[in-house]
């Protein structure tokens, strides 16, 4: 009981929420309790697809603005956080395909180079095994990543990274469990 009512409070406040940020007298003080509310979940989302700390902080800020910019447009068709992970997706693949652009590599090989600067990174305070698994996680295609990250770290459910993704749920359900088999593959075999 005590988790539906914690549900319908969430749902209560994301519509408030929502209507302050679609008002123009109230839409600055909504928007920093929205960055305040998501500014963690979204930077890690954002950190696990473009592995920079710097790029992560960046793509991030551009998340934010694309939502203050929009937020009018916004029609509730899914979750608010939803639709902000969607835009967090899009502007982090973005930036993926920028850099490999401008190094005339692909964006699978910007992730990878990523991955081994991680080492280096003050920010990542990873074990040897994270290390392992964040460069097996490097090895899968685009899609197969982002469903294996908003599963298996974010632990969200099916409905919510289908809402993110645009994609059915036995497309994702599917593709996580081909991601698992492939990360343990690689675990094992290296």
């Amino acid at each position: 009981m005590i988790g539906l009512k914690k549900k319908l409070f969430l749902v209560d406040k994301e519509k408030r929420l929502l209507s302050q940020l679609q008002s123009t007298s109230t839409r600055e003080t909504a928007f920093r309790e929205l960055i305040t509310l998501y500014k963690e979940r979204l930077y890690w989302h954002i950190r696990k697809i473009v592995i920079s700390h710097d790029d992560a902080d960046d793509v991030l800020q551009n998340t934010f603005i694309k939502v203050f910019k929009n937020i009018e447009n916004f029609k509730g068709d899914s979750k608010l956080y939803s639709w902000m992970y969607r835009i967090a997706t899009n502007e982090s693949i973005t930036h993926l395909n920028k850099n490999a652009k401008r190094l005339q590599i692909t964006s699978e090989e910007v992730q990878r180079q990523s991955i081994s600067n991680l080492k280096a990174d003050v920010y990542f305070e990873g074990s040897e095994i994270q290390l392992k698994l964040q460069e097996a996680i490097s090895k899968l295609p685009q899609k197969q990543q982002l469903v294996f990250n908003m599963k298996y770290f974010d632990d969200m459910k099916y409905k919510d990274i289908s809402e993110v993704l645009e994609t059915s749920e036995g497309a994702l359900k599917a593709s996580y469990h081909i991601a698992v088999k492939k990360i343990e593959e690689y675990l094992t075999s290296n």
